[in-house]
């Protein structure tokens, strides 16, 4: 177990956390945490390569773990009627249908690791989750647009990956 693993899974750790202040209607300690989640994925990843403990592992969990944190965060956020349910919907399927790859080409001794548009998507995602927490304006319009961003990232993976 390496340092960057340990801080990703303590990323995952915390999500239950920040789903009970979502629950408990403390937007500012929910998207506090929720941003302080996220940017543990730049920290652990500086880790990996600051110390030389990038790993097959980490490749697989590091955007196991944000799948996870926006997957859940939003789909509290339909619960407590922040969000709509297309959008999530469509990010949760393409996250999916990548991790689905991702087993595929690990179980073929290939490690997908993330892509730009893959980060990208990433941020956008975290931008919506935080604006809708908060009650932003134009917060659901950012979620689409994260949507969108989603199935680009996905449609490139597979265009990439899938042949290989």
């Amino acid at each position: 177990m390496t340092a960057a693993n340990a801080v990703t899974l303590a990323r995952i750790a915390l999500i239950p956390l920040n789903i009970y202040f979502l629950y408990a209607n403390r937007p500012l300690w929910a998207a506090g945490l929720f941003l302080l989640i996220s940017l543990t994925d730049a920290l652990d990843g500086y880790i990996a390569r600051r110390y030389k403990q990038t790993s097959d592992l980490g490749k697989l969990i590091d955007p196991l773990a944000d799948k996870i944190l926006v997957i859940s965060m939003l789909i509290a956020l339909i619960d407590v009627r922040l969000a709509p349910a297309v959008p999530v919907i469509i990010i949760a399927a393409r996250d999916f249908a990548v991790s689905g790859l991702r087993m595929d080409k690990a179980r073929k001794g290939k490690v997908i690791a993330a892509s730009p548009w893959g980060k990208i998507k990433t941020v956008s995602q975290v931008v919506a989750v935080l604006m809708l927490i908060l009650g932003l304006p134009f917060a659901v319009t950012v979620l689409y647009l994260a949507a969108l961003m989603t199935i680009v990232s996905g449609l490139e993976y597979f265009i990439k990956w899938a042949k290989k």
